[in-house]
């Protein structure tokens, strides 16, 4: 199945691994670019020497085109998108900030960039940096999705530009693909399906549970790490969501996770004051959200974790590999494409 996405990066399917922190990993990562579709390293953090080790075990692992991703509001996300320009990334996803420069970079070594958006405003602010395409990420998606549902965003987007539209929040398999393309994407973004796959790094409780929950097991919060967020609805997540997480419990929660993941206090102050004041904020907060996922993601504590996911968990039953969910998704978007054409 071609599409303006496929012929733009030279993938073969429209279906994407989005960038995923402490998901999208070198391994999840290749298996999905070499199964025909594009997944993006999360390199939210790493540092630098990290990010520049994962690219190339990306490379080791498959020579078809992956991505990698950069929240720019995030810390160490500056360094990482500078390895990546470095290491000639074919593609480029940036979210949370302006990439004009970067964008500037990337086409010059004949690379291209991917912005991921939630909103009208983000999207235009993005066409105008000069981007190649945009993940168009709606109300259903897990983590930082918009207030407006794919369903509205996705076709608004589309009257805006030509460029190549990712549609995400939603999207699981073949139905979903067909349905975008119908709004005006180009190709899905299947994070909480891909997610569940056998190659994903998942701890396999999580993984059982994201089969198990249904669509509306999740919620939406600003308290986890004051963004707008969308995690599963477990203990976990309804601690963590319950409360307004104010300035004192950021700097708790920043150093028992600076504790427990062997981080010495004294780098970590000294990392926040190098930055400045604002970036200091923004490490305390992203240190105050690690500990959590990564309980979630990597240890199956689902009552000190939080476990970042999107509503179409509910459209999860199983837990095949990488190859098999990417095949049953095409073949799926056949059946639905054929089955709406003219009858005789």
């Amino acid at each position: 199945m071609q599409t303006r996405l496929t012929r733009l990066l030279g993938i073969a399917h429209p279906i994407v691994l989005p960038g995923m922190t402490y998901v999208a990993v070198p391994s999840l990562v290749a298996a999905v670019s070499e199964a025909g579709g594009l997944g993006i390293l999360a390199s939210g953090g790493m540092s630098a020497d990290e990010c520049r080790a994962a690219i190339r075990q990306v490379r080791a692992f498959t020579s078809k085109p992956f991505g990698v991703g950069c929240s720019l509001m995030l810390p160490g996300a500056a360094a990482c998108a500078e390895v990546a320009v470095q290491e000639q990334v074919p593609v480029l996803n940036v979210s949370m900030g302006k990439a004009n420069q970067l964008v500037q970079r990337v086409h010059a070594y004949g690379g291209h960039v991917v912005a991921t958006v939630s909103s009208e405003k983000h999207a235009h602010s993005a066409i105008d940096s000069g981007v190649d395409g945009l993940i168009v990420t709606g109300h259903e998606a897990a983590a930082h999705g918009g207030a407006v549902t794919s369903l509205v965003l996705i076709p608004a987007v589309r009257d805006m530009t030509d460029l190549p539209i990712i549609a995400a929040g939603g999207f699981a398999d073949g139905r979903g693909l067909v349905a975008a393309l119908a709004l005006g994407a180009d190709a899905v973004a299947m994070g909480t399906r891909l997610a569940a796959s056998k190659e994903s790094p998942l701890h396999e409780v999580t993984k059982q549970m994201v089969v198990d929950k249904a669509a509306e097991d999740t919620i939406y919060s600003s308290n986890f790490d004051t963004f707008p967020c969308r995690v599963m609805r477990t203990p976990g997540g309804e601690k963590y969501t319950a409360r307004h997480l104010s300035p004192p419990r950021v700097v708790a929660r920043s150093l028992r996770a600076a504790s427990e993941m062997n981080t010495p206090m004294g780098q970590l102050a000294r990392d926040a004051l190098r930055e400045g004041p604002l970036q200091a904020v923004k490490i305390a907060y992203f240190g105050a959200a690690t500990l959590a996922m990564r309980k979630a993601m990597h240890q199956g504590d689902h009552v000190e974790g939080v476990q970042l996911i999107g509503q179409s968990q509910g459209l999860v039953h199983d837990v095949p590999a990488v190859t098999e969910i990417i095949a049953r998704t095409l073949a799926q978007a056949g059946e639905v494409w054929r089955a709406m054409g003219p009858t005789s």
